[in-house]
């Protein structure tokens, strides 16, 4: 899942920090709704984009495949709080001189090249901020070529009945109408129906 010649550890901190700036956006109030994660309310997605964080970072230092680097914090009681900071947590793991070039052990599918780890972060946290925003009913802010670079990742997803649905990273992927954008066809390649999402107001 690579794209030739684009900068992915940029483009997924362009990503991140409009994940934590739309996780942000949550009062006491809105913990508790659905997501377009289904099942799970916003203070369940919070504590997976944060989980993931942590260990995707962890990848990175080479200790990926430990399973404490990845566990999910139930309680959760400070969502936003403790996002922002596993947010700057793989940012600064990102950062760090050839992290394209290493070897990240993730739990699955296994060890993969940093530049394709870091893509798979990447389209997670473009889909990502989305849902965070779609339960909000506001919507995201990105650059017209990190959705354009998001829906090249997406095509590339592998789509197989055996790599989609509960327990994956992913739904099956929808079909995308002529005229979508680069955000919407991305999100329905991913599962996500944005037409069942509007924003408010």
């Amino acid at each position: 899942m690579t794209v030739t010649g684009v900068d992915f550890v940029e483009l997924d901190r362009i990503a991140v920090q409009e994940a934590v700036r739309v996780v942000d956006l949550a009062t006491a109030a809105d913990w508790t709704r659905d997501t377009p994660c289904a099942g799970w309310t916003l203070r369940r997605l919070v504590a997976h984009m944060t989980a993931q964080h942590l260990g995707f970072a962890a990848a990175a230092h080479g200790a990926g495949r430990e399973p404490e680097h990845w566990r999910e914090d139930e309680e959760m009681s400070e969502p936003a709080g403790a996002h922002r900071s596993a947010a700057a947590t793989v940012l600064s793991a990102f950062a760090e001189p050839d992290v394209t070039e290493r070897e990240f052990a993730l739990p699955s599918p296994g060890s993969v090249p940093g530049g394709r780890a870091v893509s798979f972060h990447f389209v997670d946290y473009v889909v990502h901020a989305w849902d965070v925003a779609a339960t909000l009913g506001t919507t995201v802010e990105f650059p017209e070529h990190v959705l354009v670079s998001a829906l090249a990742v997406a095509r590339a997803v592998p789509a197989g009945p055996d790599r989609r649905g509960p327990g994956f990273s992913f739904d099956p992927a929808l079909e995308v109408p002529e005229d979508s954008g680069p955000l919407a066809a991305a999100l329905r390649l991913l599962g996500r129906d944005p037409e069942r999402w509007p924003a408010r107001g």
